[in-house]
This record gives structure tokens, C-alpha cells and sequence, in this order.
């Protein structure tokens, strides 16, 4: 597997989102440049949690992506685009079981295998940058109690890998694919989303608030909501329910 553009490994960072944002605002970061971080001792998870990480063992990497060309409101595009990317390269090694759980998380089976955080850069309507930020679970076998239901691609296919070259063949997956989205239709995008979205037509138990309900996952919408149908159907946004799994 050739290197990816712009492919640059760390042997140790706090976070490689804020390595890449640090690039960034120094003039130092152009399009598709990633870091790759053999160990990263403060990762930052979705909503101010944390990604806790084994050294070695784990992809911890950050894409810098400038999709000038996109419209500030169509944020859920490149998250879409970018899920659909990290799924189609985990099935390739965990097999037909591999998910997307909205809004950027990667499932195999009922477990969390990764995730994506991306944070924006935008100027006025330009939106001027966004980083990419994926861990994906590799070689680890022994997790954090305080983690509910980790997988790594060790304990599914029972191998172990090279995650330094499982990043570059991801980064370029990627980049290839922030290219294909270009010329594509987002219908297209959200439809192969939506194929593989976790729990879909399943019935599932949300909690809003104090409020725990049973309802069944129809889909994820155009603008990131997730949409679901009981007595009624309704769309949440990121962060306004909690699953229980």
C-alpha cells in the first residue's frame, strides 16, 4: 500500500484533532494531510469525552479536509461521506457485521469498534476547514471498565495488524472519497448511510431527558437527525437523546 498524501506518523500527541488544528492555524496543514499518532494520551471522544486508547495498538489519526465547496448547512454530508469511508474499510477486515450507529460511530455487531469526531473551521459562509478525527479499535484486547461495549479488529477476526499501514490505506480511502463526493450526488451519500445505519427498522430504547421510550429507527435525515417512528414519528438531533443498549 503506497502512502498516503501527506501521511505523517507521531510516536506520541495528546490529540491528534488538536496537533492537526495546531497546524492548521499556523499555516503549516493543506488539504489531505493527516497525522497518525502511535499513542495519544488525551484523545478527545464526541461531546467533550474522552478517547481512551492503548499504546500501539490502535488507529488514532487526523485528516485535514477544506471543503470550500460545500455550504455550511450541508455539514452532515461530509460526516455521512466520511462514516461511509471508515465502514467501507473496516467490513473489509470485520466482515458483513460492520455498522454505522449515527452519528459517526462504527458498531460490530451490538459493540463500538471506532469513531469520528469533526471539528469545523468556517469564516463568514465559507466553511474553510474541517478535521477529521478517527479511532478505531486494532489490536487492543483489554479495555477500560468504564467503556461499555468495546470491539477491536483482533478480537473479531482473531489477527493482529500493522496500524500504521491500516492508516495510510485509510487516509487514502478517504481522500479518494472526499474527491468522489465532488461529483456525486448527497442522495447518493446519505443513502449508503442510511443502508448500513445501526438498529435500522429495529425497535430500540432512547432516553430524552428523564423520558426512556421504546420507538423503531427509520433513518437518518439530510440534515444529521435521527428519525423515528412509535405512536408518532419524530427526528432528534445529535445529542438530544442517549441510546440504551
Amino acid at each position: 500500500m503506497p502512502a498516503a498524501p501527506f501521511f505523517n506518523t507521531l510516536d506520541s500527541v495528546s490529540s491528534t484533532n488538536n496537533y492537526a488544528m495546531a497546524k492548521v492555524h499556523a499555516g503549516l496543514a493543506s488539504h489531505g494531510m493527516a497525522w497518525f499518532a502511535k499513542e495519544q494520551t488525551a484523545g478527545k471522544g464526541q461531546r467533550g469525552k474522552s478517547w481512551v486508547s492503548e499504546s500501539g495498538k490502535n488507529i488514532a489519526m487526523s485528516i485535514v479536509l477544506q471543503p470550500e465547496w460545500l455550504n455550511i448547512s450541508e455539514q452532515f454530508y461530509l460526516n455521512a461521506a466520511m462514516a461511509v469511508g471508515c465502514f467501507n474499510f473496516l467490513k473489509e477486515y470485520a466482515g458483513s457485521e460492520t455498522q454505522i450507529k449515527w452519528p459517526n460511530d462504527l458498531y460490530w455487531r451490538d459493540r463500538k469498534a471506532g469513531g469520528i469526531l469533526i471539528e469545523n473551521i468556517f469564516q463568514g459562509t465559507l466553511w474553510k476547514v474541517s478535521i477529521v478525527g478517527i479511532g478505531i479499535n486494532i489490536n487492543q484486547v483489554t479495555f477500560n471498565d468504564t467503556l461499555k461495549n468495546p470491539v477491536s479488529l483482533k478480537q473479531i477476526t482473531g489477527k493482529d495488524y500493522d496500524c500504521e499501514e491500516l492508516a495510510k490505506e485509510l487516509c487514502s480511502n478517504l481522500t479518494e472519497i472526499t474527491e468522489q463526493i465532488r461529483h456525486s450526488s448527497f442522495k447518493q451519500t446519505i443513502a449508503a448511510y442510511n443502508n448500513h445505519l445501526f438498529k435500522r427498522n429495529e425497535k430500540v430504547r432512547l432516553k430524552k431527558g428523564n423520558m426512556v421510550f421504546e420507538t423503531v429507527v427509520k433513518g437518518v435525515s439530510a440534515q444529521g437527525r435521527l428519525q423515528t417512528a412509535d405512536s408518532t414519528e419524530r427526528e432528534f438531533e445529535f445529542g438530544e437523546v442517549e441510546w440504551l443498549l
